[in-house]
């Protein structure tokens, strides 16, 4: 599953909802009529939510549903507001707050530039110096400011953050389930 989205705090009082957007295309993730997969942990119930249901069996409970269909988006000052079918009111909106939103990855086409990735297909990868030593394994990315970072998970446990740049990652060699990383001395020491 890839995470394309968290659910934010509510906006008005008609069940709008900002999203922090985590996809490179927002327009095509969260087009009306798109069905996503809510996460199973993030916010499975919320007590004490009168008047609102999502679950026609549950009376002051908000159940968090398996799936959410958009209904409608727009941006407002640079922020996604999103509206689901399902959610009439601003109680059931701020009872979806930090819900993470989700596709199957099956779903995503591979991207177009050969030196692109999404990060699902990193996650897991051997991690190598450019001899084939082993440095540990992709235990994520971080889509930091200034460059996207891989979180390294180190042999030992530590983990340590690697810019995901040419000069540093000279290969990514997806069939072979590696990364080559040609690290400069002291990187590994922060």
């Amino acid at each position: 599953m890839l995470t394309v989205g968290r659910i934010g705090r509510p906006h008005g009082i008609r069940g709008e909802v900002t999203v922090e957007v985590r996809t490179d295309e927002p327009e095509a993730r969260f087009a009306p009529g798109s069905v996503l997969r809510t996460d199973s942990g993030a916010a499975a119930a919320r007590a004490a939510v009168a008047g609102a249901a999502l679950d026609p069996d549950a009376r002051d409970l908000v159940r968090v549903p398996a799936e959410l269909t958009v209904e409608a988006i727009r941006w407002h000052q640079g922020r996604l507001l999103v509206t689901f079918a399902g959610v009439p009111d601003r109680n059931v909106a701020e009872a979806l707050r930090d819900v993470l939103l989700q596709v199957e990855s099956a779903e995503v086409a591979p991207p177009d530039d050969p030196d692109e990735f999404h990060d699902h297909q990193l996650i897991g990868l051997a991690v190598v110096d450019p001899s084939g030593e082993p440095l540990g394994e992709v235990a994520g990315i971080d889509h930091a400011p200034a460059s996207d970072l891989i979180v390294l998970r180190r042999p030992e446990g530590r983990t340590a953050l690697v810019p995901f740049v040419k000069a540093i990652v000279p290969e990514v060699d997806l069939a072979g389930r590696r990364v080559v990383v040609d690290a400069p001395p002291g990187l590994f020491d922060l």
